[in-house]
């Protein structure tokens, strides 16, 4: 009787070893991101309860003070609450969102019971892929979203222009432009929105990137600054630069950019000086018994203007790159920082710092130094001036630059010969040239 029960079950369906579910739910904590970053803005989901997610999927895009980061699943499940609404600020180590968990458990299941799973879990799956693109299609960036309620404008009335229609802090300003102009960029609401030419208002909170510069430059005031201003002669390296980018424009396709800046070679340079006086390349550490770090590697930032406001990323381990190396890098931190898709490495772990400030305008200043650095230089406006040279007058290619440094460190002595060091590497190319490696 055993043998006929098993045969009429075979005939009803096929029996083989499988697992079945056990749900559970689980919170997802919000892991540490670096750089002991505490809190993140929410910027936008990609998940909505209910929805099914697998391991690695993208759970929400989240802002810090020095990047945005897209968050994934550390397990597979569906999501059941979502603790946090976009815009609103989340704490490293709460729940960010609770999933339910499917953990497995030896059993016996039919094939068809097990197809029946994997077809509804594909129709899930290719369901939440819907919902993620439409979900970002025309979501607003933080720049965006304030610009929007500074102004009390409805987001459906500005169109985007970003990827998947994603709305930019410059189609907003395009709008308004439009607006003072009468010239609807999109159709209006029954009721038509007024802008005020004359505001007030108070108690704005500054953005992500503004709390950042609060606290590293109330920070930074607390340092003693010394000042150090000079020139450096450009003519010899503007021949220097010229042939390389002859080299460049001759293999084009060979580098990911098509010319090179002097910002690459000042960069290279200034790790040069920096091994003969790696004072300038520490970071102080205060205490009781107070004392300093030198650091091996040479990670110079450069200071950028984006949308977001100012960034400090910077290009790891100058002293063992080419210049060419050193240009790529910058290319790829330059377009990242455009993008606001910079990564927390790239915006940690710098050791001294370049503010490119004479490209906005300006010849000298006074940068500030960052708490965890000895130094920075500004470079201000290249400018073409008349020259005296043995009676001669000669046309020359002259660029200020702005030193300031940590005076309970670096004495004026030293910060004088470390910036002649560099200045003079920097006006002989070709001897610069043969001790490059």
């Amino acid at each position: 009787m055993l043998r006929l029960g098993s045969l009429f079950s075979a005939k009803r369906g096929r029996f083989f070893h499988s697992s079945s579910i056990i749900s559970a739910v689980r919170p997802f904590l919000l892991a540490d991101i670096g750089e002991g970053i505490a809190e993140v803005q929410v910027v936008q989901w990609f998940v909505q309860p209910g929805s099914v997610v697998e391991e690695f999927d993208k759970i929400c895009e989240v802002q810090s003070d020095k990047a945005t980061v897209e968050i994934t699943s550390r397990f597979s499940g569906k999501v059941t609450r979502l603790h946090y609404e976009v815009d609103q600020v989340a704490r490293v180590g709460h729940p960010l969102v609770d999933i339910d968990s499917q953990e497995e458990s030896e059993s016996g299941a039919s094939e068809s019971s097990l197809m029946s799973t994997h077809k509804s879990g594909h129709v899930e799956r290719e369901q939440l892929k819907t919902k993620r693109h439409s979900h970002a299609l025309g979501w607003p960036s933080p720049a965006a979203r304030h610009q929007l309620g500074l102004h009390s404008i409805e987001r459906i009335r500005v169109q985007g222009t970003g990827k998947h229609g994603r709305l930019q802090k410059e189609d907003v300003a395009l709008f308004l432009t439009h607006q003072h102009g009468s010239t609807p960029l999109s159709t209006p609401l029954s009721t038509p929105l007024s802008t005020p030419t004359h505001y007030e208002q108070e108690g704005v909170p500054l953005t992500e990137v503004q709390k950042q510069m609060f606290t590293t430059i109330t920070d930074s005031m607390a340092i003693p600054h010394f000042g150090y201003k000079d020139e450096i002669d450009l003519n010899a390296t503007t021949t220097y630069r010229a042939v390389l980018n002859q080299h460049i424009a001759e293999n084009y396709g060979l580098y990911s950019f098509t010319k090179i800046s002097f910002l690459p070679i000042l960069i290279k340079v200034l790790s040069m000086s920096l091994h003969r006086f790696p004072l300038l390349n520490a970071s102080l550490i205060q205490g009781t018994v107070p004392g300093v770090t030198y650091h091996s590697s040479h990670n110079i930032g450069i200071a950028m203007d984006t949308p977001r406001g100012l960034v400090i990323p910077n290009i790891k381990d100058v002293q063992s790159k080419t210049l060419f190396d050193i240009a790529a890098d910058l290319h790829r931190l330059t377009l990242q920082a455009r993008t606001n898709t910079l990564s927390p490495n790239d915006l940690s772990g710098g050791t001294i710092s370049i503010s490119n400030i004479g490209t906005v305008g300006g010849t000298y200043c006074s940068p500030v130094i960052a708490a965890s650095e000895l130094a920075m230089v500004s470079l201000g406006r290249l400018q073409t001036l008349p020259h005296f040279d043995q009676q001669r007058l000669t046309i020359r290619h002259v660029l200020p630059v702005s030193w300031s440094a940590d005076h309970r460190v670096v004495d004026g002595a030293t910060m004088a010969r470390f910036g002649n060091d560099w200045k003079y590497w920097i006006e002989h190319p070709t001897v610069l040239s043969s001790v490059l490696k």
